[in-house]
């Protein structure tokens, strides 16, 4: 194996004899927004996960500036390196799937709030069962397509853990896919919310494919979840069959937009440089 400019200390095994002393600056970068996002991942609110898309960006930035460096490039270029290369680029093409998923998750979810609101604002209380009964169904079908994508990351994990010696680039990157998919994870378990029917096969299953993600507090989770609140209030409200509340649902349903709004920017944004970094591995393998 030809030397490598990297010194790195990751989860996954990797040839150390072939590698100097001193750590490259980019992959210190990396190293040290890696650990950042290994630490912020315990909480589950809106503000953290838009801050875990946030860092994502920032892993992904020197990612790239790694993929540049002509010593990276000669690592993954390698005949023997090839195998391993091309399950990260199979790992890179499950994830911009898995982001496509989020994206239409948090868009239908955007539009059956913004239809609710439509419909309050007009004050057509006779038209709000009919919508808030569409907002609920269209809830199942994003918990459908989640728990599929949740599948499809479970098995990329199983991947990852199997895998034996590496070198020091394809390690790193590995361990970039690694910690992106729990950000992912995150983020679809935050858009699932919790089930109504806690009892439910569909997500019984997603809580054992996010690794026995639960919170501390069930109940203050949900107090920081804008949109299991709205979803709690609509069930609430089509049981009892009252109007009463119709301004908290609006006041929630503000909330609601306002944070898919800012968590879709966020992985608007990650998901160009997701894009970035598989080109630019394309790139080499076609030298």
């Amino acid at each position: 194996m030809a030397t490598s400019p990297l010194n790195v200390q990751p989860s996954f095994h990797a040839r150390s004899n072939s590698l100097p002393s001193r750590q490259h600056p980019i992959t210190s970068q990396i190293d040290e927004n890696l650990n950042r996002l290994r630490a912020s991942q315990s909480a589950s609110t809106s503000s953290s996960i838009g801050n875990q898309l946030n860092c994502l960006q920032d892993l992904y930035d020197p990612v790239d500036m790694l993929l540049q460096l002509p010593l990276a490039q000669q690592a993954l270029a390698q005949d023997q390196q090839r195998k391993l290369v091309e399950q990260l680029l199979d790992g890179s093409l499950m994830l911009i799937d898995v982001c496509r998923t989020a994206r239409d998750a948090l868009s239908q979810t955007k539009e059956c709030t913004q239809e609710l609101q439509s419909v309050l604002s007009r004050r057509r209380v006779e038209g709000l069962a009919n919508e808030v009964r569409k907002y609920l169904t269209s809830r199942k079908a994003v918990r459908k397509a989640i728990c599929k994508a949740l599948k499809n990351m479970k098995h990329m994990e199983n991947k990852l853990s199997k895998d034996g010696e590496t070198g020091a680039v394809i390690s790193t990157l590995k361990q970039v896919e690694a910690v992106t998919i729990n950000v992912l994870e995150s983020l679809f378990f935050f858009i699932s919310g919790p089930e109504a029917e806690s009892k439910s096969s569909s997500w019984s299953l997603v809580s054992k494919l996010m690794h026995q993600k639960k919170v501390t507090c069930e109940e203050e989770e949900q107090k920081t979840n804008e949109i299991a609140d709205v979803e709690a209030t609509l069930c609430s409200l089509i049981k009892s069959g009252s109007t009463k509340n119709v301004e908290n649902v609006q006041n929630e349903l503000e909330n609601s937009e306002m944070c898919i709004q800012d968590l879709d920017e966020g992985l608007e944004s990650f998901f160009r440089r997701l894009i970035k970094a598989r080109v630019s591995v394309l790139n080499i393998l076609k030298c």
